[in-house]
């Protein structure tokens, strides 16, 4: 049998740091078919935060059945992660698939692979957001089909949000999602807008939704929470970053 070997602080002769992430370590769980969130994150996340993705299977189409068994993918996947235990937060990146497997459960499977790392998911990003403007009454520009735009406006409504209109481009394949133009995004939102309602959200991980958010705002007046501005604030103040980042909307540069 060989004999232990020592914890590489026990080295004689090796100086280590903290190493290159030591302001936060950061994992995201996406769908296989993901292709816009990586480049979202790399985007807007300061230096001295690391982050880590990893994938969960799912075919090229977004169903509440395809979603629903996500579930039992999420603590295996999140497993593969900073096996060292060292990661601070972990999310699972997808709107759709969290709220129709439900918070708790999300956070119960994501923390059965990464159990030293606060569990989140990007509709509690998402939540957590709107009520950092104080919204109640929401317009929701979506790409999704019919069965998830209603799941998500049940789901808003249970966590206390009155949705006034949510109008979806019945998209079903991620691979079509992310190939939706900013400009299109940009002029879709403003017209799923309602003039009564406080906040314009534009909800999928997959949408290109962060490139238009600033001038997007400035076009509504009124603030615009889009999934992946959402994710990526919340993820950043649950590990302790609280930098303030600019060009990305009134939620990363003021909360």
């Amino acid at each position: 049998m060989s004999e232990q070997q020592p914890h590489p602080d026990q080295i004689a002769g090796i100086r280590f740091d903290a190493g290159r992430h030591a302001r936060a370590k950061i994992g995201y769980v996406l769908l296989a078919t993901e292709q816009t969130i990586p480049d979202d994150v790399y985007s807007v996340i300061p230096a001295g935060v690391g982050v880590h993705f990893a994938r969960a299977p799912i075919p090229d189409s977004i169903t509440v059945d395809t979603l629903m068994a996500q579930a039992d993918h999420l603590g295996p996947v999140a497993a593969t992660m900073l096996p060292d235990g060292s990661l601070d937060v972990i999310c699972y990146a997808c709107t759709s698939g969290s709220l129709v497997i439900g918070e708790e459960r999300v956070f119960h499977e994501l923390n059965t692979g990464a159990p030293n790392a606060k569990a989140t998911s990007l509709i509690t990003g998402v939540i957590r957001a709107l009520n950092a403007f104080g919204a109640s009454r929401l317009a929701i520009a979506t790409p999704y089909l019919d069965e998830i735009n209603r799941r998500e406006a049940d789901y808003l409504r249970y966590a206390g949000f009155e949705t006034v209109n949510i109008q979806g481009m019945n998209i079903e394949r991620d691979s079509d999602m992310v190939r939706v133009s900013p400009g299109f995004i940009r002029e879709f939102a403003q017209q799923a807008d309602r003039i009564d309602a406080d906040t314009l959200f534009i909800s999928c991980g997959a949408l290109r939704s962060l490139e238009i958010v600033e001038e997007l705002e400035q076009a509504v007046g009124k603030p615009v929470v889009t999934s992946n501005q959402a994710m990526i604030w919340d993820t950043l103040r649950l590990a302790g970053i609280n930098d303030k980042i600019e060009g990305y909307g009134r939620l990363l540069r003021e909360f």
